[in-house]
């Protein structure tokens, strides 16, 4: 059997890239390919320390070769492309020069002010296939010389999802407006932008993720002056995040992809969601969001959702970033490099 390695810095957690790896791992063993996991994590199936983010120490070309000596191709997700750790990079990079890998391109160094000023990634070698999640950042990667090939994240249909019980759970009465903020807390999320939905709205402002990036002062002062009510607590069901909650904020001023929105569409929430180039294209397609400030518009959707508005954002996100898209588009990739089993 053909045994395909994920690798990257951490899998396992809630972030975007760990989820959308996890969805990509499973199609790779539909096509029959044996998936295995190499990062820093010492739960990955085989570990290299020097692969995690903030590792003190960077990996030998050694560590990474001998993780992958019986590999038959690579899949990178986000390794060669965010320098969240360089050296790992460059590693990783020259080890898989001339071999077969698919880089996958979630965080493009251009994307995060405090990254642009680095030149050695993304990486490039004639013998990879490179993916990027939307056609603005192909279009990016183009003009620095990389072809790519555009795979959108793919969902799975939602479930039902339990809101009597979550609600309960978060002490949320059944009349109280409940506006979900499904993000970790730093600056680019717009945290302040959200709480000032909710307190217009008079909603109840749920935050699931956590302070990261050196944001924890700055969230314990947003929070701690909000006139609304908060909520600062985890869910690590999806289903339920969107059963519970009325709306959705995402006023996020960048994301180089942003899953809420479509999340939301694929369970029938209303979502305010901000201007950054991958919501652009969503609105391009037809989906309807309320603007970041629109708390009356967002307020009466929550109280009385709109049909028509609701069933069109819905039949586009099945359309576009379902699972069996996914699963097309990558078996399209593969059998066009010859890299199928």
């Amino acid at each position: 059997m053909a045994r395909c390695a994920f690798v990257s810095f951490r899998f396992g957690t809630t972030d975007g890239v760990s989820i959308v790896a996890r969805q990509w791992m499973a199609q790779f063993r539909s096509f029959g390919f044996e998936v295995i996991t190499v990062t820093g994590d010492p739960d990955a199936d085989r570990s290299v320390p020097g692969l995690a983010i903030g590792a003190a120490d960077a990996p030998t070309d050694g560590e990474v070769a001998a993780a992958l000596a019986d590999v038959d191709l690579a899949v990178v997700e986000n390794l060669c492309t965010i320098p969240l750790n360089v050296p790992a990079a460059l590693a990783v990079g020259r080890v898989l020069a001339g071999r077969p890998a698919v880089i996958h391109h979630h965080d493009p160094p251009w994307h995060r002010r405090r990254y642009a000023h680095v030149t050695e990634l993304p990486l490039d070698d004639p013998a990879w296939r490179h993916v990027t999640i939307t056609a603005t950042a192909a279009a990016e990667m183009a003009a620095h010389g990389i072809s790519t090939t555009v795979i959108h994240n793919g969902f799975d249909p939602p479930a039902p999802g339990d809101r009597p019980g979550r609600r309960r759970d978060l002490d949320v009465a059944e009349d109280e407006l409940l506006l979900a903020h499904p993000v970790r807390a730093i600056e680019r999320k717009n945290v302040p932008a959200a709480v000032a939905l909710a307190q217009a709205m008079g909603a109840t402002y749920w935050l699931l993720g956590p302070a990261e990036e050196g944001y924890g002062d700055e969230l314990d002062r947003i929070l701690g002056s909000a006139s609304c009510r908060v909520i600062h607590r985890p869910c690590d069901d999806v289903d339920d995040i969107y059963a519970a909650a009325d709306a959705v904020a995402y006023p996020s001023t960048w994301e180089g992809f942003g899953n809420p929105p479509i999340e939301a569409a694929l369970r029938r929430r209303p979502a305010a969601v901000g201007h950054y180039p991958f919501s652009e294209q969503l609105r391009a397609l037809g989906m309807r969001f309320c603007e970041p400030d629109d708390a009356d518009g967002l307020a009466r959707l929550a109280r009385s959702a709109d049909p028509v508005w609701l069933d069109q954002n819905q039949r586009i996100a099945e359309h576009h970033f379902s699972i069996d898209r996914v699963r097309a588009d990558l078996g399209a990739l593969l059998a066009g490099a010859g890299w199928l089993p």
